[in-house]
C-alpha cells in the first residue's frame, strides 16, 4: 500500500493534462534540512497565511492540511491558482526575491506548518547547496505550470479545460471513494470562468453519467469520457 507521500505528485512530474503538476514539494530529506529546528504551528481552516501584496518575510512548509493559493483582481475577482499539500512550499517566490506576495494563501483545512525567515532561508541555502538546486527546480515547475495554464486559457474551450482540471484534482485531492471536495463555484474560480458556464457543463456531464455531483463534491464516474473530452490518452 503506497504511503500518502508516494501517491502525491511531485513538482516537475508530468500529468496527463499536458502541464506539470503545480506542487512545489521538496524531497523529505531536503524538507527536513530546510526546516530543521523549526517549531510546527497549527492553523485553523479559513485562516490566512498571507495576503496578496503583503511583504514577504518567510517561506512555509506544509506538514499536513491543504493550502489554497489565489489571485485577486483590483475589483475583487478571484482566481484559484494552486493547491498545496504535504511537503509543499508556500511563499517561496517572495521569500527568495524579497518582493511583495504574488498571491493570497489560505488554509482550506486545519493545517500544521513550519516556516523559516527569509534570512534563515538564505543561510540554509549557503550551508547546503543542494537546497539551491531543489528550489530552482521548484520554481521552474511553477513556471511550466503557469505557461501551460496560460496556453490552455487562450487556446482551449471551457469543456476541455474543465475536464483536464477535474482529472487533475481527482488524482490530487479525491478521497477514497473518488469524491473531489470542491464546489461548482470553486471549480469556476479555478478556471477563471463564470459559475453559470461551469454549472451548465457539469449538469450535462452528470446527465450523461460522466460525473456525479453532491453538495461540496464532484466524482468522476466515467474517466475515459473525460479523457476523451480533454483529448488525453489514458494509461
Amino acid at each position: 500500500m503506497p504511503s500518502e507521500d508516494d501517491r502525491l505528485p511531485r513538482a516537475g512530474a508530468g500529468n496527463r493534462g499536458g502541464s506539470d503538476v503545480p506542487i512545489a514539494r521538496l524531497k523529505p530529506d531536503l524538507f527536513s534540512l530546510l526546516f530543521k529546528g523549526c517549531k510546527a504551528e497549527r492553523y485553523s481552516a479559513g485562516q490566512h497565511l498571507f495576503m496578496q501584496e503583503d511583504s514577504s518575510d518567510r517561506v512555509y512548509g506544509v506538514i499536513s492540511g491543504t493550502i489554497e493559493i489565489s489571485l485577486y483582481s483590483p475589483g475583487g475577482r478571484k482566481l484559484v491558482a494552486n493547491i498545496e499539500l504535504l511537503q509543499s512550499l508556500v511563499g517561496e517566490i517572495g521569500a527568495l526575491d524579497g518582493g511583495p506576495r504574488t498571491a493570497t494563501a489560505i488554509c482550506l483545512t486545519d493545517c500544521e506548518l513550519v516556516s523559516v525567515s527569509r534570512a534563515k532561508l538564505f543561510e540554509r541555502i549557503d550551508e547546503h547547496p543542494p537546497l539551491a538546486r531543489a528550489l530552482i527546480e521548484l520554481l521552474c515547475a511553477r513556471l511550466r505550470w503557469v505557461s501551460g495554464e496560460m496556453g490552455d486559457h487562450a487556446l482551449l474551450k471551457i469543456e476541455t479545460r474543465l475536464a483536464k482540471r477535474l482529472i487533475f484534482l481527482s488524482g490530487l485531492i479525491a478521497d477514497a471513494e473518488g469524491w473531489i471536495p470542491i464546489s461548482q463555484a470553486d471549480v469556476a474560480e479555478f478556471l477563471g470562468a463564470t459559475r453559470e458556464s461551469i454549472n451548465k457543463t457539469l449538469n450535462y456531464w452528470r446527465s450523461r453519467s460522466f460525473i456525479a455531483i453532491k453538495r461540496g463534491g464532484i466524482r468522476i464516474t466515467d474517466k475515459q469520457a473525460l479523457h476523451d473530452i480533454a483529448d488525453l490518452e489514458d494509461d
